[in-house]
């Protein structure tokens, strides 16, 4: 890991350390009042010597971060000739999940683990477009650019050679709210394409689980900004994409509602919270700011997310996985391809409210197939490039 890695986590560490200590003395004190089981305590701290022990917790926890950013600055020279010569094995990866986990936090504090939006090619950033018939991937939660190779196989070199595609790779913080990135994406494509070396003639965007939901987001706040970059979009193809959501962070969220009526078990709650706003909009496939802004986004509400469109023009495709070994059996509606369930990936909403009208012969489902088997399984990829003909 680089020094600003090393700062990043050390910052990350001793923020964990803060909110540990707070759940901690949120339990300690709860359970001094001896409180009936279900109900509500007042919010407030612990006192005396006991309130003290976890100022001075507190205090010291400072102290040791401080000291361990100031000594990583002095060691940086050596610690970033030792991270090239390592090479990124392992640290994208890693990353990639802490943004996916994470990532609104990491922007928010300004820790330099957060992962900035950026168009890349081969693991480095792409300066400029070259032009022509171009593909952008975008990956899913907790991923990076280069996790779209997978033993051996890259969707998007394969369509490159097939096609012709000037293959483009998004990486983004995941953790983000998927409008925000949405909305970046838009702004950021939209100069992509017009400082292209020559004129960009054709774009195609494939996106993989929640890359798919970021290129809906992207979509829309490009047509509300009039910008030229959906004229020249062809095809949209989703690629195990949670249209309607994904039934996990649901379970979740009733889990920790759950956790949170009685006072010996709620400090416990402030533990579900940390998970990112990335990962709660895919409790019901939210795309857009009216979908979160001014809301908690913890809370239980009934209320849907907003019914967006898909873009006009463009040739749509959705693909979807399912663990079951055909269409319909147990496993397949209880699992589908183990986070996403088949109607949600295929953008099939029985209420009629989010239904996403995607031509029949431009769906397909793969039997026995996980999430990301996706990625690299051969009849997906031919199920895949049939779109493209």
């Amino acid at each position: 890991m680089r020094s600003s890695d090393l700062r990043g986590a050390t910052r990350l560490a001793v923020g964990a350390t803060l909110a540990i200590t707070d759940i901690v003395e949120h339990m300690h004190r709860n359970i001094s009042q001896v409180p009936w089981i279900f109900g509500t305590l007042p919010p407030g701290r612990t006192r005396g010597i006991t309130g003290l022990v976890y100022r001075n917790v507190r205090r010291v926890t400072g102290w040791v971060g401080s000291g361990l950013d100031l000594a990583i600055r002095q060691l940086q020279p050596l610690i970033d000739t030792a991270a090239e010569e390592a090479g990124p094995a392992g640290r994208d990866a890693v990353i990639a999940v802490l943004n996916g986990v994470l990532g609104d936090h990491l922007e928010a504090s300004t820790n330099p683990l957060a992962t900035r939006l950026s168009f890349r090619r081969g693991g480095r950033e792409l300066p400029r477009c070259e032009g022509g018939r171009v593909l952008l991937l975008i990956h899913g939660l907790c991923m990076h650019d280069g996790q779209w190779r997978r033993n051996g196989h890259d969707h998007g070199d394969a369509l490159a050679r097939e096609f012709g595609y000037s293959p483009i790779y998004l990486l983004y913080n995941s953790g983000r709210h998927v409008s925000t990135n949405g909305r970046e994406l838009a702004e950021k494509l939209e100069a992509l394409v017009g400082s292209a070396e020559t004129p960009v003639t054709e774009l195609a965007i494939l996106g993989f689980s929640m890359g798919g939901l970021l290129a809906r987001s992207a979509c829309h706040y490009a047509a509300l900004a009039g910008h030229r970059w959906p004229s020249l979009l062809k095809h949209l193809v989703f690629l195990g994409t949670p249209h309607l959501g994904a039934p996990l962070e649901r379970g979740g969220n009733g889990l920790q509602g759950l956790i949170g009526i009685s006072p010996y078990s709620a400090p416990l709650a402030a533990l579900g919270k940390l998970r990112s706003a990335g990962i709660t909009d895919l409790r019901h496939g939210s795309l857009v700011d009216e979908d979160w802004s001014g809301l908690d986004r913890f809370e239980r509400a009934e209320r849907l997310p907003t019914a967006i469109g898909l873009p006009p023009g463009a040739l749509v495709s959705a693909l979807a996985g399912t663990t079951g070994s055909r269409v319909g059996d147990f496993g397949d509606r209880l699992f589908g391809d183990g986070l996403v369930p088949v109607e949600s990936a295929l953008g099939r909403d029985p209420s009629g409210h989010r239904d996403l009208p995607i031509a029949a012969d431009r769906q397909w489902i793969g039997t026995g197939i996980g999430h990301l088997d996706l990625l690299d399984r051969r009849e997906a990829y031919e199920a895949l490039r049939r779109q493209f003909q």
